[in-house]
């Protein structure tokens, strides 16, 4: 959802309390317009039985959004991994290049060393807005043209040219599972259910009447920033690379510090 993306690139005290604050205010007013319209009395008489039908309410959101928080935290950690499994197979790869004899490691070296820069410097950028940068995908394919065109000779070249095959497919790999991930993983449906229901739960309490409106408000405003702040990771979480909480392109910093010096001097590592 394009609306949820805006919600991510807005600062982190903004987004916590504008989601807290949706919440408050819509159970409280609704809360207050019931009880306007009908009066406390007349609404004490949906206590008994509206109070079972709550507490199923309650257990069915609870059950749905529990499963959406871990899930999107599920997703993050494996992007997250992605992430330093693809900096990893480029630094191996990288030191790979040197045991290759002749121009033929560097015609793999000079590309791979784009590819590195332009994700940091590009690519990071663009996923954090839902694009796609495409050099880093054209170093890359030079990079696997590269290797593909080794000359194997001797054992030791196929066994260089097998296990720069596999970094290079590991790489690819990580970067795809990156890019998809970039725009959000869970479809529009279950957000459609997910914030349908705190609508609903929240609205619930307006139902009810207590001769206590401080205690009934006070009751249901506990209860609407618990949901806001369940529904927050979930919000923020979703697109793990846009707004104050996103996976950072440190990994490929420290495969640029760990590399050799005229790697760190072609594309010195951030702070």
């Amino acid at each position: 959802m394009p609306f949820l993306r805006l919600i991510n690139e807005a600062p982190l005290p903004v987004v916590v309390f504008g989601i807290i604050g949706v919440c408050e205010i819509y159970t409280i007013g609704l809360i207050l317009l019931a009880r306007r319209l009908w009066g406390p009395e007349r609404l004490q008489r949906n206590n008994e039985i509206g109070g079972f039908k709550f507490a199923n309410v309650g257990v069915l959101y609870a059950v749905m959004i529990a499963f959406m928080v871990i899930a999107v935290w599920q997703d993050y950690q494996d992007v997250e991994t992605a992430v330093r499994t693809e900096a990893k197979a480029v630094r191996d790869l990288h030191h790979l290049t040197y045991a290759i004899p002749g121009n033929q490691g560097e015609a793999i070296r000079q590309p791979l060393l784009e590819y590195a820069r332009h994700v940091k410097k590009d690519e990071w950028p663009a996923m954090a807005n839902g694009t796609l940068g495409m050099r880093p995908a054209d170093h890359l394919a030079h990079v696997a043209e590269s290797i593909l065109a080794l000359n194997v000779e001797t054992l030791k070249d196929l066994a260089l040219f097998q296990e720069a095959l596999r970094l290079v497919a590991v790489i690819q790999d990580s970067r795809s599972e990156r890019i998809e991930s970039a725009n959000g993983s869970i479809p529009n449906v279950l957000w459609l259910a997910l914030i349908g229901g705190a609508f609903i739960l929240l609205g619930y309490p307006a139902f009810f009447g207590a001769q206590n409106m401080v205690a009934q408000i006070a009751m249901a405003a506990v209860m609407a920033a618990l949901v806001g702040l369940v529904l927050l990771p979930a919000i923020l979480l979703d697109f793990p690379f846009t707004g104050p909480v996103h996976i950072s392109a440190e990994p490929f910093n420290i495969v640029a510090r760990e590399a050799p010096p005229h790697w760190q001097a072609t594309d010195p590592a951030e702070p």
